[in-house]
């Protein structure tokens, strides 16, 4: 029988140019499926500039991936632990802290540093309705809930709705002391209709 034997891979760094990271993805991965590389993985960390991994057979491999690949500066020449790299690989669900009225900023997109104001929000997509304060006509925009930073919480809405709610409750109890007296003066609301 023969033995199979495990398979072991290496990461490697592979140093961009700044910004440029999903292109020389792009290019690595026509190089990968052109020459046929063992190249298994790359992978481009939600926040690092400047650079990505590979996952690679060996270092050879992963040099020829990158090899005359625009914006790609070169290997690292130390191997990358996978512990090293694993907390940006991981996604962990964090729950956004926007509320209705939050004044925000787009950090991303084609309104990236707009200033706009949160009309709507949809947990279960993700997404934010949003008006931009800068626009002569409030359009409505829906954008990722990722795309947007709340500078400040708009804490007159906060107020409002705790105004409204004591008004409702001072209505209340004014009107139940109000039917509480008339018990009590014995007059019965049917005379009044007679």
């Amino acid at each position: 029988m023969a033995e199979k034997e495990a398979q072991t891979t290496h990461i490697f760094a592979l140093r961009t140019t700044s910004n440029r990271e999903d292109q020389v993805i792009d290019f690595i991965g026509s190089n990968i499926t052109k020459k046929k590389i063992e190249v298994y993985c790359v992978i481009r960390p939600h926040g690092m500039r400047g650079y990505i991994f590979l996952e690679a057979a060996d270092k050879a491999s992963a040099e020829q991936a990158a090899f005359n690949v625009p914006y790609a500066r070169g290997i690292l020449g130390k191997e990358i632990e996978y512990k090293e790299i694993e907390h940006m690989l991981e996604q962990v669900k964090k729950e956004a802290n926007i509320r209705k009225n939050d004044i925000a900023e787009i950090i991303s997109g084609p309104f990236k540093r707009e200033q706009c104001k949160i009309m709507r929000i949809d947990r279960t997509k993700e997404e934010v309705v949003v008006e931009l304060l800068e626009a002569a006509v409030p359009i409505p925009i829906t954008v990722k809930i990722d795309a947007v930073k709340v500078i400040r919480r708009d804490e007159s809405s906060d107020d409002e709705a705790e105004e409204k709610k004591e008004v409702k409750e001072e209505k209340k109890t004014r009107y139940e002391e109000e039917e509480k007296e008339e018990k009590i003066e014995g007059v019965d609301e049917k005379d009044f209709y007679e």
